[in-house]
């Protein structure tokens, strides 16, 4: 019986060799890991089952192939998920120069809320709808009172730029945030009509346990780098 049993490990190891796999790495990579069912492991266990298979009922080819099928398919999805992984390593510092990038901008984020911006100017656009022949928008300081009115006129549907750029001084100094108002048809203000504005970006950063860029706003706050619509040079 030994000499059987030495004869199989070496019909086994001549197999390996042949596909390649070196059975004392094997070996040592399953000391390692003796959770993982590798290569050698798989081959090891189909000859004991072939070994100890009924003779009066021995296993169908199509199971056997199938077997192999399936093993092959789950060793490509582990070869696939470390390739992947390796990826995701190697991107990384296109994160940092991605984050980098953002630096000296401004980025357009849906918002109602916006102070002056070092310009004293405030720039955004309203997203309309549908096409209208009145559109427009009003600011409003913290007290509620109307401070600027700007009149869009006719526009088509999509986003509409708008700008202020002669801010009053005072309204400058304050620095206070200003709230907009968007209205289209009547001149009254509509439901559903968003505005977004050209924000500072502050400072960005990449956090560990997130693949996302986070960017810091002047008036936002911390925000997602995908949230952000366009961005343009402060210069």
């Amino acid at each position: 019986m030994a000499d059987v049993t030495k004869t199989s490990d070496q019909s086994l190891n001549n197999i390996l060799n042949k596909l390649g796999i070196n059975s004392s790495d094997e070996a040592n990579a399953a000391k390692k890991d003796s959770s993982v069912l590798g290569q050698a492991e798989f081959l090891k266990l189909m000859t004991a089952q072939l070994q100890n298979q009924d003779p009066f009922a021995p296993m169908d080819n199509g199971d056997f192939i199938a077997q192999m099928a399936q093993f092959s398919t789950v060793t490509g999805i582990t070869e696939i998920n470390s390739n992947l992984t390796n990826l995701g390593d190697k991107l990384e510092p296109n994160r940092i120069a991605t984050a980098a990038s953002f630096l000296g901008t401004s980025v357009l984020v849906p918002g109602d809320k916006v102070s002056p911006d070092d310009k004293g100017q405030i720039h955004g656009v309203v997203d309309l709808p549908a096409s209208s022949a009145n559109v427009g928008l009003t600011i409003t300081n913290s007290r509620g009172e109307i401070v600027k009115t700007i009149e869009l006129g006719s526009q088509n549907k999509g986003l509409v730029g708008f700008s202020w750029e002669d801010i009053p001084e005072d309204i400058v100094r304050a620095n206070e945030k200003l709230s907009l108002q968007a209205f289209a048809g009547n001149g009254n203000a509509t439901d559903g009509l968003s505005t977004a504005i050209y924000n500072k970006v502050l400072a960005a950063s990449t956090p560990k346990d997130s693949k996302d860029v986070l960017l810091e706003l002047k008036d936002f706050g911390e925000i997602s780098a995908s949230e952000a619509i366009k961005l343009k040079s402060n210069d």
